[in-house]
């Protein structure tokens, strides 16, 4: 497992040097939600969890990225897997590319466009939902953010997923404490979290979204059977840049000077 965990943690270091290095690149985007849950889908896609089809060259389950304005987290993972091209990515600020700051479902490996927040969970539902019904056995997974618990998309679904007992269906809440506005507790407070979904009939798992020994411990869970599973992962905005973490206004892209980038550029070897 140690090995596992520290294999992890260098192949998320080097999709946060590319990442940042495409953000300077390109000169928007949303870095500060992409490093929050990084470490989320990297152990989702390289710890095991997911099935990968070599000769499809795609991915048995579903990963939808509701808070579309991070989905550029799986542009480098998708690269690596060979489902994105490198001459696409490479291409991304510089040139004709199917890239975008927002996933859509026209890029390969992309299960879902979204941008437009709180209807992740809904889409997941139905995957979920024909999934049982053809006897598939696939889970689907869909990450959130905490922000998306402003939406009433977002309860309904979750309604949707108890009353049809999608126990096929694994929500990640990634919980920075932050949205654009500033902090959670100062805009609308959402705590406790837990304890509003407990009484929805969801199987809850609490974890450090940036430990992998916790993440490939909450996302290895046991089925609950007719219980859908809801992972509240903590986590630190901007995570693993200093000019960045913990900051509401990284939610967008900033202008660096060149002592800002060489710090940055420092932080991630």
């Amino acid at each position: 497992m140690l090995n596992k965990i520290n294999d992890l943690e260098k192949i998320a270091k080097e999709y946060k040097r590319e990442l940042f290095e495409k953000f300077l690149s390109v000169g928007q985007g949303h870095p500060g939600s992409v490093f929050s849950m990084l470490d989320i889908v990297v152990a989702l896609y390289h710890g095991g969890i997911l099935r990968f089809n070599k000769e499809k060259k795609a991915f048995e389950e579903k990963v939808l990225i509701s808070k579309g304005h991070a989905t550029v987290a799986l542009y480098p993972i998708l690269v690596n897997f060979g489902i994105i091209s490198k001459k696409e990515w490479d291409n991304w600020g510089s040139g004709k590319t199917i890239l975008r700051v927002f996933g859509n479902n026209s890029i390969p490996g992309i299960d879902v466009t979204s941008g437009s927040l709180g209807h992740g969970i809904g889409v997941g539902a139905g995957i979920a939902l024909s999934n049982k019904l053809e006897k598939n056995s696939k889970k689907v997974y869909a990450v959130i953010s905490e922000g998306e618990l402003y939406e009433g998309s977002t309860w309904e679904a979750m309604l949707f997923a108890s009353h049809n007992k999608l126990d096929n269906l694994v929500i990640v809440i990634d919980v920075n404490s932050l949205i654009i506005l500033g902090s959670t507790e100062d805009c609308l407070n959402l705590n406790p979290i837990k304890e509003k979904l407990v009484g929805m009939n969801f199987n809850i798992i609490e974890c450090d979204g940036h430990d992998y020994k916790s993440l490939l411990t909450s996302f290895n869970h046991e089925v609950r059977a007719g219980q859908p599973t809801c992972i509240i992962a903590n986590t630190i905005k901007g995570k693993g840049l200093s000019i960045m973490e913990n900051k509401a206004n990284w939610h967008y892209w900033n202008p660096l000077n060149e002592d800002q980038i060489k710090i940055c550029r420092e932080e991630l070897k």
